[in-house]
């Protein structure tokens, strides 16, 4: 016979296993709900560094932190990635892999990634399949930046510049030229070195885009400036010349808050724009990645 006190005891011991086990229950019909209920449609995207076609179940920002931060959160790293519009590309890659290798796990759970191509991808994927840009910082908080309608009357004649060249190519170069017409000498013919599409950021330079001896350098967090002020001052002096590589290497990271205009992709006249919000209107518009930056 047990007492009153070992039947007290009982009671709660197995009050509490019976709660354990509902608690642990409705956790799994909800994580097997979520799984369930997770969209399983196809996303495609173009990544820049390194360059890629890749085909999801990951909606962008969860493709964002998939790349930047890994499954296990063990990896870390910036990731830029276009969204491509897959009815616009369905010729040019084999869809039948693709519906094949795209599908959910045996758990359920949504495919992260299938490369479809790793070489020339830019290159291959017309402009009018180009959806949205996503920047997605190393911690895996991600920006979207939407495509508009570039207006090159706009643009300041006689400013130095800075542009981050990412995709197919990615020397840092400075150049008197503006951003379409930088655009257009490296992809007409008209120079002995041509590419066929170009993907590049445009950099703040402050001070130094109309002084570069005597510029104010306080807010620009560059390594090396004594060799960009001497690029930069090259170019105001040689009239002829209109690029001055000012790195070779890219070091895989970019400076988000150096961003000055936005991105720019395209070939020859035929130009897509993505502008960057400045630093307070992207505090409103996406706290955590301004924070995270």
């Amino acid at each position: 016979m047990l007492s009153a006190w070992q039947n007290i005891n009982l009671f709660y011991i197995c009050t509490f296993h019976i709660f354990v086990f509902s608690v642990f229950f409705n956790l799994k019909q909800f994580d097997l709900l979520s799984i369930n209920n997770y969209p399983m449609s196809k996303f495609i995207y173009l990544t820049a560094t390194p360059e890629a076609l890749i085909a999801s179940m990951l909606p962008p920002a969860e493709f964002g932190a998939y790349l930047s931060t890994g499954t296990k959160k063990r990896n870390k790293g910036q990731a830029i990635f276009f969204e491509v519009d897959l009815a616009r590309i369905e010729k040019l890659i084999d869809m039948d892999s693709l519906n094949k290798r795209c599908v959910a796990k045996a758990d359920g759970r949504p495919k992260s990634s299938v490369y479809l191509s790793v070489y020339k991808t830019l290159e291959m994927i017309p402009l009018s399949a180009l959806g949205s840009l996503f920047l997605t910082t190393d911690s895996g908080h991600t920006l979207e930046l939407k495509k508009v309608t570039y207006d090159s009357s706009r643009e300041v004649l006689g400013k130095l510049h800075l542009f981050q060249e990412l995709c197919p190519v990615t020397p840092l170069v400075a150049s008197e030229l503006s951003p379409s017409a930088f655009l257009k000498r490296l992809t007409d013919g008209s120079t002995p070195i041509v590419l066929p599409k170009l993907f590049f950021v445009d950099l703040k330079l402050g001070d130094l885009a109309t002084n570069p001896l005597s510029g104010s350098v306080e807010y620009l967090p560059y390594s090396n400036i004594g060799h960009l002020r001497d690029c930069l001052e090259i170019l105001k002096g040689e009239y002829e010349k209109h690029m001055k590589t000012v790195q070779r290497l890219y070091s895989g990271s970019l400076l988000y808050r150096t961003i000055e205009s936005g991105f720019y992709v395209g070939s020859k006249d035929e130009i897509l724009y993505y502008p960057y919000p400045t630093l307070t209107e992207l505090e409103n518009i996406n706290y955590e990645f301004f924070r995270s930056i």
